[in-house]
């Protein structure tokens, strides 16, 4: 049965629990999702629509940054962030991979309680 939590060809489940808290406030959620088209966004355009300051965006985008769900760069005088596909399609992998295990002991239960 594979182990969800630790596998050789994805990050260890430290790296996925970052990432799952990183997601698991409603901002940070937003946040993403203002960035899902791919685009890189200023802190002011991140901001627009929220009741928080740029000062409090900046404290989620920190998280989502050290979550490495997002990346930031210079241009110029701005900063702009810039969502990391790659961290979304592992955390899509591993509950995908989670998924599976439990599908797996279920049909294990099922033939066990079967016979």
């Amino acid at each position: 049965m594979p182990d969800i939590y630790q596998h050789k060809d994805q990050e260890p489940s430290s790296d996925m629990a970052a990432i799952f808290a990183a997601l698991g406030d409603d901002t940070r959620l937003v946040i993403v999702s203002k960035l899902q088209d791919g685009s890189d966004r200023s802190i002011s355009n991140l901001t627009e629509g929220l009741s928080l300051t740029r000062q409090g965006v900046s404290r989620h985008l920190r998280v989502l940054e050290k979550a490495r769900l997002v990346r930031r760069r210079r241009v110029g005088r701005e900063t702009r962030y810039q969502l990391e596909a790659g961290a979304l399609s592992r955390a899509r992998d591993y509950l995908a991979r989670a998924s599976s295990q439990w599908d797996h002991t279920i049909d294990r239960l099922a033939r066990h309680l079967e016979t």
